[in-house]
C-alpha cells in the first residue's frame, strides 16, 4: 500500500515529523510519499520518501497547515487539482478539510478568533467524540461534501463525500498525548497552550476519526 502524504506542516517538529508519523502508523503503508509544495525547507523526517509532486498512490491524507484557505497562495492549486482528480480513498485533516470543500464547490471562511480546544464532536450516527481543535478558518458550506459531524464552535467538524471515497475532519486526530508532549517540548507549543488540550478526554485518533481498519489499513 502506497500513501501520499500531502504534508503541509514539514516545517515543525511536532506537528510535521511527530504528527505525520502518528497519521501514517494507522495506515501501515508499505511506503510512505511525503509532498510537500508549499515549501523548501521541510525537516528530514527519518522516514518516507520525500517526491516533488503527486504520485500514483493507494491513499491521499492532506495534512493541516499554517497557510490559510482564505489567504490564497499559487500551491494550493496543485492540491486542488489532486483533490479534483482523485480516485483514490482520501482524508483531510484541519486544512486538508478546508481545501478539500473548497476544491469541491463549498466556501471557507476565517473567525474574529481562533479555536484551541478540546472539544465533543456530535456525529450524525449518534455517537459523540472528544477531538483537539487548533483553527481560525472554518467550512461554512460543505459543496458537495455531506456533513458528518458537528461541535459547539463549529457546524461543519466533519465530512464524507456521497459518492467519492473522501473523508474530512476538521479537528486533529494526530493530536495525541505523545504528539502534544513533543509540541510543548520542542517549543511549538507553551504551558499555557499545552494547558488548552486536555488530552485525558481526547477520544479519539486517525483510525476513529477515519474509520480505518485494521484489514482496510494493512
Amino acid at each position: 500500500m502506497r500513501l501520499l502524504v500531502v504534508d503541509l506542516l514539514a516545517e515543525r517538529e511536532a506537528f510535521g515529523r511527530a504528527g505525520v508519523s502518528e497519521i501514517v502508523k494507522h495506515f501501515m503503508p508499505d511506503e510512505t510519499l511525503l509532498w510537500s509544495p508549499h515549501t523548501d525547507q521541510r525537516l528530514d523526517y527519518g522516514f518516507g520518501t520525500v517526491v516533488e509532486g503527486p504520485v500514483e498512490a493507494d491513499a491521499i491524507v492532506i495534512t493541516g497547515s499554517r497557510r490559510n484557505v482564505t489567504m490564497w497562495e499559487p500551491w494550493m492549486d496543485e492540491v486542488v487539482a489532486l483533490i479534483q482528480g482523485a480516485d483514490v480513498p482520501l482524508y483531510g485533516i484541519c486544512f486538508g478539510h478546508q481545501i478539500v470543500a473548497h476544491a469541491l464547490g463549498g466556501r471557507v471562511e476565517r473567525a474574529e478568533v481562533d479555536s484551541h480546544f478540546v472539544a465533543e464532536v456530535h456525529q450524525s450516527d449518534g455517537e459523540t467524540v472528544v477531538a483537539a481543535f487548533a483553527h481560525q478558518e472554518h467550512v461554512v458550506d460543505a459543496g458537495e461534501l455531506e456533513v458528518i459531524a458537528s461541535a459547539e464552535h463549529c457546524e461543519i467538524a466533519a465530512c464524507k463525500h456521497p459518492t467519492r471515497p473522501i473523508h474530512t475532519v476538521q479537528y486533529h486526530p494526530e493530536a495525541v498525548s505523545e504528539v502534544l508532549d513533543i509540541a510543548l517540548t520542542c517549543g511549538d507549543m507553551d504551558i499555557t497552550e499545552r494547558a488548552a488540550f486536555d488530552d485525558a478526554r481526547l477520544t479519539t485518533n486517525t483510525s476513529v476519526a477515519f474509520d480505518i481498519s485494521p484489514r482496510t489499513s494493512a
